[in-house]
């Protein structure tokens, strides 16, 4: 199990974990839909006409859909070998979306589960502040909502 550190989530993170084990996938991971133009900030899924996933891009300029991976991640042995697979991206990193891309490129079974709750990035300051008053009404023992502004903006595809 992977979750990124600049993430804060509410939801059904014990899906993805349920849905690894059901269906022996090698990858399994929480997805959002987010405001097309933001896109480009995360690693980017892109389905076919069924919902499966095809490919899986880091931070591309022209990003093939709205549907992100949020940084919660399940994974079998089978990602070891990927990521000593993937060359260092044109950023010079080495990319996750790269090795989860080359397990789906090889067949293997991946699922993404789209979340169920909400999640803020606070790796990006603006956001910092939404984070910590959803976290305050949380410790004061209400319930935040989702944020309306993103949900108003999300692209459905």
């Amino acid at each position: 199990m992977l979750m990124l550190g600049d993430n804060v989530f509410r939801g059904n993170l014990g899906d993805v974990t349920d849905r690894q084990r059901e269906d022996r996938a090698d990858a399994a991971f929480l997805v959002e839909e987010v405001p097309y133009e933001e896109a480009s900030r995360y690693g980017v899924l892109d389905t076919n006409e069924y919902g499966e996933v095809v490919e899986v891009v880091e931070k591309p300029d022209d990003p093939p859909s709205n549907l992100v991976m949020t940084g919660f991640y399940t994974f079998t042995p089978a990602i070891f070998h990927a990521c000593h697979l993937v060359q260092p991206s044109d950023r010079g990193e080495y990319e996750l979306p790269d090795a989860i891309d080359l397990l789906i490129q090889s067949g293997r079974t991946i699922d993404a589960i789209r979340l169920d709750g909400w999640r803020i990035d606070v790796g990006y300051p603006e956001d910092r502040n939404r984070a910590e008053e959803r976290l305050d009404k949380l410790e004061a023992g209400e319930e935040p909502e989702a944020d309306d502004e993103v949900d108003e903006a999300v692209v459905d595809n």
